[in-house]
Order: structure tokens, then C-alpha cells, then sequence
């Protein structure tokens, strides 16, 4: 601790007058003293600020704005939330939508050019939905603090392992984000309110499920608690013990989830399963990706890292035959099971690991595929793309949750393999944070 303090020490104290000449990929103002770049948050293209140092590296430093004493950018906006700052989850909020759109496009593009060596043929328009509200999946942390006198409940503090105090999230669903104080009051009055780490958060169009770390056995006394809580507020409750096979519900028995990625499809998933977080953004997205397919009835589609078929089985209500591929088993469970319940025989789904598997090697890959979707974790799909051309796919659809691994492997797939980048766009899953979300279409030469 005391050579912490002694590192804290060494930063200048008194703020500092700089010009910002850029943004950084994740929203920092870009300033220059002496040579060195120092990153800033809350600085915008343009502007004057007064900072504080918050950090010394050697080849760059990090900063706070305390002042914007000159020159102010249009793109500034007053931030909606009272903890913007503090908690570490937004980073955009003092922009406007349109410069946050623009920024994440302009990202995209920068790393296209830079690890990719390409630029597509043609930018498609951005995808955007609600800007508040919109989040349906989240892990927020739980702490007892003792010197505060209450439970916490939320997000990390921006560069800090330590729980900001919140009182509300104004990007979570309303019907969590209005309650952070409420849980962590509630949390307070149980005999485990030292003992329980994080509760995990998950919705559909109906419900609200709340899964409780509990380290420890709850007592009968704070299950009750928290049934009673979760039936006064129309909330699931489950506890979480250990690993994601213990999570189980408590109230009520046999609770579902379910969400409909278009209409006349209905698709189950449990409350610890990845789906996406912004209901309206997925839509338009499954939307898009069909559109880029340019769908036929005689189309034999491929859907890599499928997950639940968030993707597959709407495309199998239109095409011949889709097979899913996916490395988690409880997801292909689950996607099989939708199948099923969705009545759609067409789509079949695999288990298999991506990374390692060679796909013209099971009997399901034999016939080949016209038509390819990707949409793999942030490390992207390098693995597995020297295989997609010989399956004789002549147009990909790649959805990307990070625009290095989508550039890197868009300059694989264009300068080894074959293909062009026709079009590609950004897509506002996460408003106000730094995430880029995207999709790129390429065509076989």
C-alpha cells in the first residue's frame, strides 16, 4: 500500500492547460506537452481543458478534465446521468449521438485501413435504437461497506477496482437501472448482506431475472427476503452458488425467459445464456444480415458461433437449410430445443469448437454452403476462415463485436482467400460506451 501511495504521489497535483488535437478510438481527447501524448477523458476534438494527471506511463500519460476554458466543441452535450464520470460503465455521455456515431465509424474505418489494408466498396447507413434504457443484460457488483455504512450495488468507478456509488444506471432497462439504491438497501437487511458478490441481470419484453452470488448458503430467513422482495416488484429471483450449473431459481417455480428476434418466432433462453443486450438493435441487425444474404428459398446457409440461433432460425423460415455451429453446449441445446419449438426441421445445429475444428471433416459440411454467417466473440474468427472458401460460400455476412479482429480478419479474407469487402457499417448496440458493433458483407471474386 505505501509504495501505491508513493507511485499517487508522483503525480503533478496542480491541473494542467492543454489543447486537444484528436480523439482516441475510445473517446479521449488526444493532447501533446513536451512530445508525450497524454489521453483525457471528458476532452473533446478542439477544445482548451484544464486536467489532472490520473496515471504516468512511460510512453503516454492519462488524464481527468476538471475545466473546458476555451473553444467548447459542438459535439458537447450535458451528460444525463449524475454519476457520468464516476461510474466506469459510459464514456460517451458528454457527446452528442450524432459525434458518438461518428466516432465509432470512424474507428471501424481507421482499423480497416490499418490492419485490413482495405476499405469496403460502400458505407452502410448506422443502425441506431433507443439511447436510454436500452440495456437488458448486465453483472453488477455487490459490496458491504462498512466505512459508508450501506451495500453497493452497480458498476466500477472509472479506473478503479472499487464499486461506485450509484442510485441509478440510466442505460440499464429502467425496471433495474431505477433500482441500484432500492437492491442495495434490500441486500442490507439480510444476515448475508457481506456475502453476497454480484447479481446478474437479465430481461425480456415481461420479465426481469435477478441471479444472487451467494459465497455462502443463504438462510431460510434471507431466501425468504429476497422471494418476497422478488414478488412485491414482479422480479424472478435465482441463486447462484458456484459455477453457472448451479444457478437455480427460487421464486418462481419454473420460470422462462424469452425473446422473439422477429415476429412469429419465439426463442427460450436461461438467464445466465448470452443474448444480445439492446432488444431494438437486434432486430434491425438479423434484419440487415438477411438483407446483405440476399436471401433465396434454395439457399444452404452456414451460421458459425450461433448461440441460441439468434440468427439461424429466422433465416431457416426462408432458405432450404441451415445448420448452426457452436462451442457451448448448453447453447446448442437450447437452439436444438427452439428448433423444435419453433417447428422449423430445417435448422440443425452442431456442437464443435471453432478454434480447432475442421469443418469440411464432419458429414453435415460435405454438401457445402452458398452462404455464410459469422458472428463470432471478440477475438474474431481467424481461426476458422481459411476453411470458408472451400465450402463454396459465394457471399459472408460477418457481425463483429470488435473492429481489430473484423479488420484483421477482412484482410485475410480479401487478400488470401478470395473475397471482396462490399459493404460494411457500424451498428449502436452500446450507446455512450466505446464498444463498436459492426457488419461487413463480402463476395466471392
Amino acid at each position: 500500500m505505501a509504495r501505491r501511495n508513493q507511485r499517487k504521489q508522483r503525480l503533478p497535483q496542480d491541473p494542467v492547460e492543454a489543447q486537444i488535437e484528436s480523439l482516441s478510438h475510445d473517446g479521449r481527447g488526444i493532447a501533446r506537452i513536451e512530445g508525450k501524448t497524454i489521453f483525457v477523458d471528458g476532452a473533446l476534438a478542439g477544445e482548451t481543458v484544464k486536467f489532472l494527471y490520473t496515471k504516468k506511463h512511460s510512453k503516454y500519460d492519462e488524464a481527468k478534465t476538471i475545466e473546458v476554458i476555451a473553444n467548447p466543441s459542438d459535439d458537447r452535450v450535458e451528460a444525463k446521468c449524475q454519476h457520468f464520470g464516476l461510474c466506469g460503465g459510459c464514456s460517451l455521455m458528454h457527446m452528442s449521438p450524432e459525434a458518438q456515431l461518428k466516432l465509432k465509424q470512424n474507428t471501424l474505418e481507421e482499423h480497416l485501413t490499418h490492419f485490413g489494408k482495405l476499405q469496403p466498396q460502400e458505407w452502410l447507413a448506422p443502425l441506431t435504437g433507443p439511447l436510454w434504457g436500452y440495456r437488458r443484460k448486465a453483472r453488477l457488483g455487490v459490496k458491504h461497506v462498512p466505512k459508508k455504512d450501506r451495500v453497493l450495488v452497480g458498476f466500477r468507478e472509472k479506473g478503479t477496482p472499487y464499486l461506485a456509488v450509484l442510485e441509478q444506471c440510466e442505460v440499464l432497462d429502467p425496471r433495474v437501472g431505477l433500482r441500484l439504491a432500492e437492491l442495495g438497501e434490500m441486500i442490507a437487511q439480510l444476515d448475508a448482506h457481506n456475502r453476497i458478490a454480484q447479481i446478474e441481470v437479465a430481461m425480456d419484453d415481461e420479465h426481469v431475472a435477478l441471479i444472487f452470488r451467494n459465497l455462502d448458503p443463504l438462510s431460510e430467513q434471507d431466501q425468504q427476503s429476497l422471494i418476497s422482495y422478488g414478488q412485491e416488484n414482479d422480479l424472478w429471483i435465482y441463486l447462484q452458488s458456484g459455477g453457472p450449473d448451479t444457478i437455480t431459481a427460487i421464486w418462481p417455480e419454473n420460470p422462462q425467459l424469452s425473446y422473439a428476434p422477429e415476429e412469429g418466432l419465439q426463442l427460450d433462453f436461461a438467464p445466465s445464456d448470452f443474448t444480445q443486450v439492446n432488444a431494438e438493435i437486434n432486430h434491425k441487425m438479423i434484419h440487415r444480415a438477411m438483407e446483405l444474404l440476399d436471401i433465396s428459398e434454395d439457399d444452404r446457409i452456414l451460421d458459425l458461433f450461433c448461440g441460441l440461433g439468434n440468427f439461424t432460425l429466422p433465416l431457416a423460415k426462408r432458405v432450404t437449410e441451415v445448420v448452426g455451429v457452436e462451442g457451448d453446449a448448453s447453447l446448442v441445446q437450447h437452439a436444438k430445443d427452439n428448433a423444435t419449438k419453433n417447428n422449423l426441421a430445417n435448422a440443425t445445429f452442431e456442437l464443435a469448437d471453432l478454434t480447432k475444428t475442421e469443418l469440411k471433416d464432419y458429414p453435415w459440411a460435405k454438401a457445402g454452403f452458398n452462404k455464410i454467417l459469422l458472428d463470432p466473440p471478440r477475438s474474431g474468427a481467424f481461426e476458422v476462415l481459411h476453411q470458408l472458401a472451400d465450402l463454396g460460400a459465394e457471399r459472408l455476412v460477418y457481425v463483429s463485436c470488435n473492429p481489430a479482429t473484423l479488420a484483421r480478419d477482412a484482410g485475410e479474407l480479401v487478400n488470401k482467400h478470395g473475397y471482396t469487402l462490399v459493404s460494411t457499417g457500424v451498428m449502436d448496440m452500446f450507446p455512450h460506451t466505446k464498444h463498436v458493433e459492426s457488419i461487413a458483407l463480402f463476395v466471392k471474386r
